[in-house]
């Protein structure tokens, strides 16, 4: 039986690692959004914003790959519940004063649980696949600021980040 005192849900009154029983929520219409960064050198940047970088379209496949990391976070961490999305929104924005790209991802289920680990693990899968793309010409690129936003749904109710 959980220890239902303590805020650590996957941790049971023994605190052996278990995954959450949900099966007495309700489905609800979850919302969670996340963000984070990748700096790197000014000529890096700007490759990404030519097209010209010799893998390709680097965030053009960076968001199919963010995609595919929402779609796959049960399987990376292990006491996630596998859920049936119905939207993962990617979007990168080019910050020449940082020399960063900035990624967003908004995720969406109708479920028993929220959706916060997979735009988490979405953004930093889509920081990773530009990390991947232009490590030859850039090998000090900096992943940062990973987090969650916003979440909406569940009991919890609306959170947003401060």
């Amino acid at each position: 039986m959980p220890d239902t005192d303590s805020p650590l849900t996957h941790f049971d009154a023994q605190g052996q690692a278990h995954m959450v029983d949900v099966a007495a929520k309700p489905e609800t219409h979850r919302v969670a959004r996340a963000t984070g960064r990748i700096r790197m050198l000014p000529a890096t940047l700007a490759l990404i914003a030519s097209g010209q970088a010799r893998k390709g379209d680097v965030l053009g496949i960076a968001r199919i790959a963010a995609i595919q990391g929402a779609k796959r976070t049960s399987e990376l961490v292990p006491l996630c519940h596998p859920l049936p999305l119905t939207r993962v929104a990617v979007s990168f924005d080019l910050d020449e004063v940082a020399s960063a790209v900035h990624c967003t991802v908004v995720a969406e289920t109708v479920g028993r649980t929220g959706v916060e680990m997979e735009a988490l693990t979405a953004v930093q899968v889509g920081l990773l696949t530009i990390y991947d793309m232009c490590k030859a010409a850039d090998r000090g690129m900096v992943m940062e600021g990973i987090q969650l936003l916003e979440k909406q749904g569940g009991k919890s109710g609306h959170w947003v980040a401060g």
